[in-house]
């Protein structure tokens, strides 16, 4: 049950940030997008991480999967574009949580109370509310992944109540007053259906991505090549069941008003708590809300903070990036360094850089498939605990599915927001590109001064 709280805070955690699907694509289109996108994109991507998790159950994950398969190159893009991405992708999570306190307590809000500026930056009360999360889930980190698992069952626990009890509110509404949830089918009579299955589709998929992060703190866990299979079909199943009802209850208000569907954003669940039952119920919903977001920080910083622990380990990162605790074995220096960069990314309108996040997810998906592809080639008598069934027939669809989806939705994204997003995106292929020849150059000549005369002897005469 840790494993599966992990998984779900790594992916999800809640129905809490997916409203805007709503006013994005409809209550048709957005329930059909929260059904059919596990079924297209996330059971085929968990099923790549179930059989290669379980036939490589390391520290690090889909990084040490990618150079098996694919090679060094390839290996130390993987790591350093996933770590990259974590900076805006983590950066949301503290400023989520000062975002539902702060209509609880109206005295947080960004901009107010400005303590002091340094070189433009202004560092408020909202600034230093996400500073002390990210201290909290930092410690906590540094107990090991253990401690993440078992807390995050308990806060699991706290997130689904507030829903639980949304999902009923709603339900008895829609069943006491005769309400046709649905409605309609997009949001208006203009939008088309293609239209409307495309906006939704980046917005859901953001929502069902992060698989593979558990895969990053596999070295920790108790006997993986069990517990991960069976731990990711039940989160599919527990994520997919978390947004469908409370989305369905909550839909029961309609579409006009403060609380209709029509203008829905992340947190809009809140208001229509507070619609259907009162201040009571916003209440609890909100301190769900708060709950999820600092428990999918903490998830997500334990697989991420492995990303810059396993490239020092390889030589790319300074050696002293790879320190680890003795008596709990976390990776100090590098759960630490990357709370640092993620506290800097809360400071100001980096975190719009979330544009760029599912472009570099899915790319790094893709590079996982071809792995799994690679070595299904290179070593097809490795131990596989789990082996995708249906030979390859099914690695077939799970490639034209995924491929079709991510392209769909990159595609989508330009049309709709211009070429910001693949910008940012190229920006960062372009530095871990650039970065791999110095750093694989100093990592070379730091193995040559380390290895012994008579190795490096032969390795001299075989070259």
């Amino acid at each position: 049950m840790p494993l599966v709280a992990l998984i779900f805070f790594s992916v999800s955690g809640g129905a809490y940030g997916i409203e805007g699907l709503f006013s994005a694509s409809g209550p048709g289109m957005g329930l059909l997008l929260i059904v059919i996108t596990p079924l297209i994109y996330s059971i085929p991507h968990s099923l790549v991480v179930a059989e290669l998790g379980t036939a490589i159950p390391v520290e690090g994950g889909s990084y040490h999967w990618v150079k098996r398969g694919l090679g060094k190159y390839f290996g130390f893009q993987q790591g350093l574009l996933q770590w990259i991405c974590s900076f805006v992708d983590m950066a949301l999570y503290p400023v989520l949580f000062t975002s539902y306190l702060q209509s609880l307590v109206a005295a947080v809000a960004p901009g107010q109370h400005v303590l002091f500026s340094l070189g433009g930056l202004r560092f408020d009360l909202n600034w230093f509310i996400c500073l002390a999360v990210i201290v909290v889930f930092t410690a906590l980190n540094l107990l090991g992944a253990g401690w993440v698992g078992e807390s995050s069952v308990a806060f699991a626990i706290i997130c689904l109540t507030p829903m639980l009890i949304l999902t009923a509110v709603g339900i008895a509404h829609i069943l006491g007053h005769g309400i046709n949830p649905v409605g309609s089918l997009t949001t208006s009579s203009d939008q088309s259906m293609w239209n409307a299955f495309g906006s939704g589709l980046f917005i859901v998929m953001w929502n069902y991505s992060g698989w593979d992060s558990v895969s990053n703190v596999a070295g920790e866990m108790e006997n993986p090549r069990k517990h991960l299979p069976r731990a990711l079909a039940m989160a599919v199943v527990l994520i997919m069941v978390g947004y469908l009802l409370p989305a369905i209850a909550s839909l029961s208000v309609g579409g006009d008003g403060d609380a209709g569907w029509k203008n829905w954003d992340a947190g809009s669940f809140s208001g229509v708590a507070k619609a259907l039952a009162g201040p009571w119920l916003q209440v609890t919903v909100t301190i769900g809300g708060m709950f999820a977001a600092v428990a999918m920080f903490s998830a997500l910083l334990a697989a991420n903070s492995r990303l810059p622990l396993v490239l020092a380990q390889d030589g790319y990162f300074p050696s002293w990036v790879a320190k680890e605790s003795k008596r709990y074995g976390t990776p100090i220096v590098s759960i630490i360094g990357s709370s640092a960069i993620y506290a800097l990314f809360c400071l100001s309108s980096f975190t719009n850089l979330v544009i760029f996040d599912v472009f570099l997810t899915n790319l790094g998906i893709l590079v996982e498939v071809a792995a799994l592809i690679a070595l299904r080639i290179k070593e097809p008598e490795l131990e596989r605990p789990y082996r995708i069934p249906g030979g390859w027939f099914s690695i077939g669809a799970i490639v034209l599915s995924l491929a079709s989806v991510c392209s769909w939705a990159a595609w989508q994204q330009y049309s709709q927001n211009g070429g910001r997003a693949v910008v940012y995106a190229l920006i960062a292929v372009s530095t871990s590109v650039l970065l791999y020849l110095p750093l694989a150059v100093r990592r070379a000549r730091k193995a040559r001064r380390e290895a012994p005369e008579p190795a490096a002897d032969q390795a001299l005469a075989s070259s």
